[in-house]
């Protein structure tokens, strides 16, 4: 993903949702930190994020009706969740409740 493409995707995701985004916005829904995450948006819409970050932003843009949903988005097995963690996950997702079972 390159600098132009991610800002034109915070521009996307604030039509979806019907109201503009700023970089701040962004950083919060990105799970960036308020004292920076600004700051990484702007910086990342000059030079384009990298690895993991471009990866999970493809995931975001999935809300606007612009991108296309991912063939292989799987859930379960994510890079971000540890091995030994993705069979409870998969467990508390199948539930008809939600709620992991004991």
């Amino acid at each position: 993903m390159t600098g132009a493409e991610l800002k034109k995707l915070r521009q996307h995701l604030g039509e979806a949702i019907g109201q503009p985004l700023s970089v701040a916005d962004m950083a919060k829904l990105c799970g960036l930190p308020a004292s920076d995450g600004a700051d990484t948006i702007r910086r990342w819409e000059v030079t384009g994020p990298t690895g993991p970050v471009a990866e999970l932003l493809r995931i975001l843009a999935m809300a606007s009706d612009r991108y296309p949903i991912l063939e292989m988005f799987n859930v379960f097995d994510r890079h971000d969740v540890p091995v030994k963690d993705r069979p409870a996950r998969r467990q508390v997702l199948e539930s008809p409740d939600g709620d992991r079972a004991a």
